[in-house]
């Protein structure tokens, strides 16, 4: 007999949501939990803010900026338990959750699991590559961003030392664009300072895209803008290129050959569901839902919203996409709805207000969508700063990023460039 996870008994309905990224935010802050019990689980105690996760990768942020931990941010929340714990499947008929602390069952499932990363089956990426979607992921490729430098002074033959002075960034997505623009930055304003005794001339910044502009979500004048903005830092632009295979050392594209020991892939994502849910998965690995959230082809009573669900109707055939304006909107409805059904009342569709999309490439530079108007530059990224400002969970947070990016601004300078633990290379593992 399986083990039980240790939930108190209560009389109220239990809701349980898998997953503290922004659309299970939204949701537990939005549910009425005097009508219900909830029980969050996460395979972590904080809730990361990934649109700044490629600025601790870049060393602009410390991790505990963009943080915050899931306990304290419900602290006060009545009849609200949170379990750190690993899902490992569901059983749809028996309303039943597998973690690795225990079973628990449930009235009605939320899976809000979110995205991870799609290498398009390209095995030698996923093995040699390194990719941004956890604050693991970010803070290993911070130190091997700074232990290339490190390597580097060690090498006289230019040809040892530039494999470890060349980065190359599959992906030319806002994730792609941004952390592109940081690097050119860290290039210009710091790394000549750390490291007198290296030619930072030599360090060459790529982004491959395989579709013919950057941003492709974006308007085109949002790609023609970002590509001139990255241009003037310094980074390379490869448009219509593909990357073939990647062996550690060096990366086949459809047109060139480039020497790298750091290829950063962010070229893709995909849904990230938990085990017994196969039936119901698209093409990209996301949940198949209507336009209330519920899972199709199984119980009425089992959901999904954020990056891992897919709703398909007449006026979406494809899909929303993947952003965390969508997360957050599907939450704060789906919690809107669980208090419908809490009153007895009929609950609504789902419509997404689509209020702009945007991306920053450096210092002064970047470049936003609204639905009635684009620009960029100067303002755009002051807008920008604002926004993330605003949307982190909790006013220290917004207090110290602050006070780093004025630091950052004045001085033209990021954050400390500190080896904490040192990550050892793919093929060093080997």
């Amino acid at each position: 007999m399986n083990k039980t996870m240790s939930i108190p008994n209560s009389d109220l309905p239990r809701i349980v949501i898998i997953g503290c990224g922004f659309a299970g935010l939204k949701l537990v802050n939005k549910i009425d939990s005097k009508n219900y019990q909830v029980v969050l689980i996460d395979r972590n105690n904080y809730h990361t803010f990934q649109p700044l996760m490629y600025q601790v990768a870049s060393s602009g942020l410390e991790p505990d900026s963009i943080v915050y931990p899931i306990r304290k941010t419900f602290s006060g929340k009545d009849n609200f338990h949170f379990r750190m714990a690993e899902v490992q499947s569901v059983d749809v008929t028996k309303n039943l959750i597998h973690t690795d602390i225990g079973d628990v069952e449930f009235e009605h499932l939320v899976i809000a699991t979110g995205a991870t990363t799609n290498f398009f089956g390209i095995k030698s990426i996923e093995e040699f590559g390194y990719t941004m979607k956890s604050l693991t992921e970010s803070l290993d490729l911070r130190s091997i961003i700074i232990q290339n430098f490190e390597e580097a002074l060690t090498h006289n033959r230019l040809e040892h030392r530039q494999k470890y002075l060349n980065f190359v960034i599959v992906g030319g997505g806002a994730t792609g664009v941004e952390l592109a623009g940081a690097l050119a930055e860290l290039k210009k304003n710091s790394l000549q300072k750390d490291y007198p005794d290296l030619d930072i001339t030599q360090m060459n910044i790529q982004v491959i895209e395989a579709s013919d502009r950057i941003l492709k979500n974006m308007s085109k004048k949002a790609s023609k803008d970002s590509l001139k903005f990255l241009n003037k830092l310094g980074v390379k632009v490869d448009l219509n290129t593909t990357v073939k295979d990647y062996n550690g050392t060096m990366a086949i594209t459809s047109k060139e050959n480039i020497s790298t020991k750091t290829l950063i892939w962010t070229a893709g994502v995909k849904g990230a569901p938990i085990d017994g849910l196969d039936s119901t998965l698209t093409k990209g690995n996301r949940v198949q839902t209507d336009d209330y959230h519920r899972v199709k082809s199984v119980a009425s009573n089992i959901y999904s919203i954020g990056d891992v669900a897919n709703t398909d109707n007449l006026l979406n055939t494809n899909g929303y996409p993947m952003l965390a304006s969508v997360a957050s909107q599907q939450g704060y409805h789906l919690g809107a709805n669980f208090n419908l059904m809490a009153k007895g009342k009929e609950t609504k569709p789902f419509k997404y207000k689509d209020r702009g999309t945007m991306a920053t490439i450096g210092k002064n530079k970047a470049v936003v969508d609204l639905p009635f108007y684009k620009f960029s530059g100067i303002f755009a990224w002051m807008i920008w700063m604002f926004l993330h400002l605003m949307l982190l969970v909790d006013f220290r947070n917004r207090i110290v990023v602050f006070i780093n990016w004025s630091w950052s601004y004045f001085n033209s300078d990021k954050g400390l460039r500190l080896i904490i633990r040192k990550v050892k290379r793919h093929e060093e593992n080997l």
